[in-house]
């Protein structure tokens, strides 16, 4: 079939996000593709990571004093170390799924993705969980290298658990959204550069938002990034700027509205069958 042909099939074919049988072997391969394709280059999605950050925590405890710094109460790098590792989570969560459809994209393969019997759904299902791993692995390397030289402390396994896998997931369907929006590496660069990367340094990773003039400190509180950090820091070390239950409650429904969208623009091929 040629790929003019298999593009007008896909045009007249309907998608609904829950009606027929779910397809888990596809899901099961897919996810698989996903985990495998940063797996074998693990020396740029894994160890680079850890690099940057402990590079990052060496420069910002240079800058701000390691011994004699303290935020709310907390020694400066004792504080710092949980918004190292979440930005690391979820900036590979969302370069996983991200440079996955942009490469399909560019190199004109999407194709292959868009042809199986795949509800829309069930491909955001495998690409975010392919996200989510990353993030996962990649979060557990950081760790490990920054509490190396960091005193450790847990607070609370349960909300570290949720805030891990609830942030990477967001980032990783984010990714999705814009794999989908960006029509080529450029655009894509502008999306990270111009929302990713400003909303990620803006959450309070470097510093707590108490500092803040309190119009800042509103503003701060619109940031779904906030309180990705804020609970993640509140998991590991007991302080919270923000209002834990509201950063519960914010990542879920913002997972919910972007997992909806995602499938939906991925059912109907928006972007995707030009």
């Amino acid at each position: 079939m040629t790929e003019a042909r298999a593009l007008e099939t896909l045009a007249n074919r309907q998608f609904h996000p829950f009606i027929g049988p779910i397809h888990w072997l596809g899901i099961a391969t897919l996810t698989k593709k996903e985990i495998w394709r940063f797996a074998k280059v693990w020396n740029q999605t894994i160890l680079a990571p850890v690099v940057t950050t402990m590079l990052f925590l060496a420069v910002l405890n240079l800058a701000m004093g390691r011994a004699h710094d303290m935020v709310e109460g907390i020694s400066f790098d004792r504080f710092v170390a949980p918004g190292l590792i979440m930005m690391a989570i979820v900036q590979n969560a969302f370069a996983n799924t991200s440079s996955s459809l942009m490469l399909a994209k560019v190199q004109g393969v999407i194709i292959d993705l868009l042809m199986p019997p795949f509800k829309g759904v069930e491909i955001v299902a495998a690409m975010v969980t392919g996200g989510v791993v990353r993030g996962l692995v990649v979060g557990i390397a950081v760790a490990l290298a920054v509490y190396a030289f960091v005193e450790p402390s847990l607070h609370s396994l349960p909300l570290l658990v949720f805030y891990v896998i609830a942030s990477s997931m967001m980032l990783a369907t984010l990714g999705v959204l814009g794999g989908i929006i960006a029509q080529s590496f450029d655009q894509m660069a502008a999306l990270t550069n111009y929302i990713v990367t400003p909303l990620s340094f803006l959450s309070g990773t470097f510093y707590t938002i108490q500092r803040l003039p309190e119009f800042w400190q509103q503003v701060s509180h619109l940031n779904p990034f906030f309180y990705m950090i804020d609970g993640f820091r509140y998991a590991i070390t007991g302080h919270a700027d923000g209002n834990i239950t509201v950063g519960v409650l914010t990542l879920s429904l913002t997972n919910l509205v972007l997992l909806w969208w995602a499938q939906r623009a991925i059912s109907r091929g928006w972007r995707l069958k030009t």
